[in-house]
């Protein structure tokens, strides 16, 4: 006799939002969980034609709590995803595990954080936050590629009696979200959008897909760039409330994905912050062979002393490190300025791009205008009668001359001037001609880079 399923339970109806309609198949729906039925669906199905493997926690089943059957039938659900190759997007909501007194619930989280690592960066993982998710559990959550949180969920590892500690707001701007929803409903599509972009492996190659025209011509900031090289509504951003100064999104450009990477959202210089959300970013891109547009208009790192010692110096390294060691097709556009350290750690062209450009009026140099009129030209300013106003005819000056684009291009420091206009046809040509890009490293575990 089949056991009688609850087809109206949280965990089924988001499943139904999530897959194709009449697309997916319940895996181990008979298991039980010490009298009751174990507290997860699992299932495999369509998303957007595309194959993906899921579970959903179980609110109406023991408020979801986590025991050894349930862990089973996850490590399941991501045993199939490494030997397909597809997808796995995780439903969390449970208030934490079986209270027994008992170890059995640590090892069962145990077991699920070795099957999360496993497939990282093998194929896209995206856990959606729907409600409770606390200790072990927020800690699986967010090893995923992203997370989606409804604004009714909570994500903390212990609980906290501030307002608002575990609240999708703050896991937003801690980085941890890369998007929130209105509710479970919306956080479950945007999901699906996400599917919709990424490969469904390593191994695979980005999606392709009909487009629309670029929504806006080229403009000088960020938004306008954007919306002029990427195809008519494809743009996603991700991680929006982290680290305002850097930008991060998915979108297509003539049909195909690529990841965007820039600087100068809300000002013009990074700090620690907006150096982990771009490396973050670069890897996740990079794992699954997503083609990295970096936008660069950046003073350089907003640093004093305290932040130096903070960390700046190993923020930078990180992000340099992160592009180099990164073998996806990476393309760089100077956009605005790219001052010292940054150039290198994010458009390099003998490390960090096969391809730098650079808009025509665009300011490349070691120093900013100013710092560099001090630096080189302090004779020109001695005996001025107004010393501000000659400084500033002297960086406008240098600006013009030797740190133009004109005179980084003649030193071989960038591939071509580009006008704005042109922009996305380079790309588009540029990211044809990498799409082929084979590149092997030399054998290790992995890279030693300063955390």
């Amino acid at each position: 006799m089949q056991m009688e399923k609850n087809l109206n339970s949280p965990a089924r109806v988001r499943l139904t939002a999530l897959f194709d309609e009449g697309s997916y198949k319940e895996i181990g729906s008979c298991v039980m969980e010490k009298t009751a039925p174990a507290g997860v669906v699992c299932a495999y199905g369509y998303v957007n034609g595309n194959p993906v493997y899921a579970f959903a926690q179980d609110q109406s089943v023991e408020k979801g709590a986590v025991g050894a059957a349930q862990a089973d039938k996850i490590a399941k659900v991501y045993n199939l995803a490494a030997k397909t190759g597809a997808p796995v997007v995780g439903i969390f909501d449970s208030n934490g595990a079986f209270m027994d007194g008992t170890a059995e619930s640590l090892n069962a989280y145990s077991r699920l954080m070795t099957k999360t690592a496993a497939v990282s960066g093998v194929v896209p993982q995206i856990a959606v936050v729907a409600g409770p998710c606390a200790g072990s559990a927020a800690m699986m959550a967010c090893a995923a590629d992203f997370v989606v949180m409804s604004e009714e969920s909570e994500l903390f590892l212990t609980p906290s009696f501030e307002k608002g500690a575990g609240s999708a707001k703050a896991a937003a701007a801690n980085g941890i979200a890369a998007m929130t929803a209105a509710d479970d409903k919306a956080a479950i599509e945007k999901a699906r959008e996400l599917i919709n972009l990424l490969p469904v492996n390593n191994m695979a190659s980005v999606p392709c897909m009909e487009y629309e025209a670029p929504a806006a011509t080229a403009g000088k900031d960020l938004n306008s760039i954007v919306n002029s090289i990427a195809d008519g509504g494809s743009v996603v951003e991700l991680y929006a409330d982290y680290a305002g100064a850097a930008y991060t999104a998915l979108a297509t450009v003539a049909g195909s994905t690529v990841a965007i990477a820039a600087t100068n959202k809300t000002q013009d210089k990074l700090t620690e912050a907006d150096c982990a959300k771009l490396a973050r970013f670069v890897r996740t891109a990079d794992a699954f062979s997503i083609p990295v547009i970096t936008l660069v208009d950046t003073l350089g790192f907003d640093g004093n002393s305290d932040t130096e010692l903070a960390g700046a110096v190993k923020a930078l390294t990180r992000l340099a490190g992160t592009y180099t060691e990164a073998t996806t097709a990476k393309i760089s556009v100077i956009t605005g300025k790219a001052v010292g350290p940054v150039f290198v750690a994010m458009a390099g062209k003998y490390s960090n791009a096969d391809f730098t450009y650079a808009l025509d009026g665009a300011y490349i140099a070691p120093l900013a205008p100013e710092a560099a009129v001090e630096f080189l030209w302090h004779d020109k300013l001695a005996g001025a009668e107004d010393l501000s106003a000659k400084r500033a005819e002297l960086a406008k000056e240098y600006t013009d001359t030797l740190a133009s684009a004109v005179s980084a291009a003649q030193q071989g420091c960038v591939d071509e001037i580009v006008e704005a206009a042109e922009l996305r046809s380079v790309l588009e040509g540029a990211l044809a001609m990498l799409e082929s890009k084979r590149v092997t490293n030399l054998p290790r575990k992995h890279n030693n880079l300063p955390f």
